[in-house]
């Protein structure tokens, strides 16, 4: 009779513990069946306690992975296999996905913290009354130098990479537009040049520069400044800005031929299934807080105005990254050149890289 209720009891108490169980696992898959945003953006592109603080404030469990280059975004956006309710495509990408129908036409009124954005960075030519995108960071491509290595020399021109004296010693950003758009920049083209002659002159004034450069690299090209594998580098003032902000042994110059003035955005592609959860992500990012957060995590130049005020004065001052208006009229936004002419720019960049080896 003993042994008979101590079975009795090891059942119940087995039974109770499989109930918690179930109902613990139970708890757990309702959880995972909650409300969530799937989103698409760059790499190292958001601090990740905002992520975090999102998710706290809201609910709403973010879904996020990242991408390389605009083209690898755009093909999975077409693809389909995932159904990004936010992503973060370049000027130029944001064109296309217009053009080709991808984009979802944004209702200024379901992101209040539009407020907060510049005027001096909205309306642009590859979004006219954003429509169909809001910005958000901005930057240009420039020249970053090493101030000990060359205390004389100041980079203000495109013309200046070119001196024998700085052979093997210059980095560029592996970007076809980039690159190509140095040298037409310097022989005075667009940077939306289409001329098939004009692009040949490009990729031929390119050659008199490959003596002097040392790689053309991505991510590492930090590391090699601060490592002094090379004390001139061509890159996006995101890059640069960590670099001259915290020591005195850099500076960032914009060339006076002209640059890009380059800017990624929020868009929300067609095929979103959560687009009320894409409007609270894109208004929780544009808060005045949470962008000046990002702003300092991330490293580019905020077109939150509201945000840029919370800033330390020599950050928001320094036209280095912030230009004047008067300094943007030098400056050109990349538009969407179609599939043969970008074609062309990769293929010109390509037959550069392969004449550095």
């Amino acid at each position: 009779m003993k042994r008979f209720l101590q079975l009795i009891i090891v059942s119940v108490v087995v039974g109770l513990i499989c109930l918690f169980i179930s109902h613990k696992f139970t708890a757990k898959d309702h959880s995972k069946n909650g409300e969530k945003i799937y989103v698409y953006n760059w790499g190292e592109y958001i601090d990740p306690s905002l992520i975090k603080k999102f998710q706290k404030e809201t609910g709403i469990e973010v879904i996020y992975e990242t991408f390389d280059s605009n083209e690898a975004m755009e093909a999975k956006i077409r693809n389909g296999g995932t159904h990004y309710d936010v992503a973060f495509p370049s000027e130029y990408t944001v064109q296309k996905l217009k053009r080709q129908n991808m984009l979802l036409p944004i209702n200024h009124d379901n992101v209040p913290n539009i407020k907060n954005l510049d005027p001096d960075y909205m309306n642009m030519s590859f979004d006219k009354n954003n429509r169909y995108s809001l910005p958000y960071f901005f930057g240009t491509v420039g020249i970053i130098y090493n101030k000990k290595a060359y205390p004389n020399d100041n980079f203000n021109s495109w013309n200046q990479l070119y001196n024998k004296k700085y052979n093997n010693d210059i980095l560029l950003v592996d970007g076809a537009r980039e690159v190509i758009g140095l040298a037409l920049n310097k022989l005075g083209y667009s940077l939306n040049d289409k001329n098939s002659q004009h692009l040949e002159k490009a990729e031929r004034d390119l050659r008199h520069l490959g003596p002097n450069v040392k790689g053309v690299v991505g991510d590492e090209i930090t590391m090699m400044l601060e490592q002094h594998e090379a004390n001139i580098a061509v890159v996006w003032s995101g890059v640069a800005a960590p670099m001259v902000q915290g020591s005195d042994e850099f500076d960032y110059v914009v060339p006076k031929e002209g640059s890009n003035l380059w800017f990624d955005n929020m868009v929300i592609p067609k095929t979103a299934q959560n687009k009320a959860g894409a409007y609270k992500f894109m208004n929780f990012l544009l808060d005045a807080q949470n962008s000046k957060q990002n702003t300092e995590w991330v490293g580019y130049a905020t077109p939150n105005k509201a945000a840029r005020h919370l800033l330390p004065d020599e950050v928001k001052n320094d036209e280095r990254f912030y230009p004047s208006q008067e300094s943007q009229e030098n400056l050109e936004v990349y538009r969407d050149l179609g599939k043969e002419t970008l074609s062309e720019y990769n293929e010109r960049f390509l037959n550069f890289k392969m004449s550095l080896k």
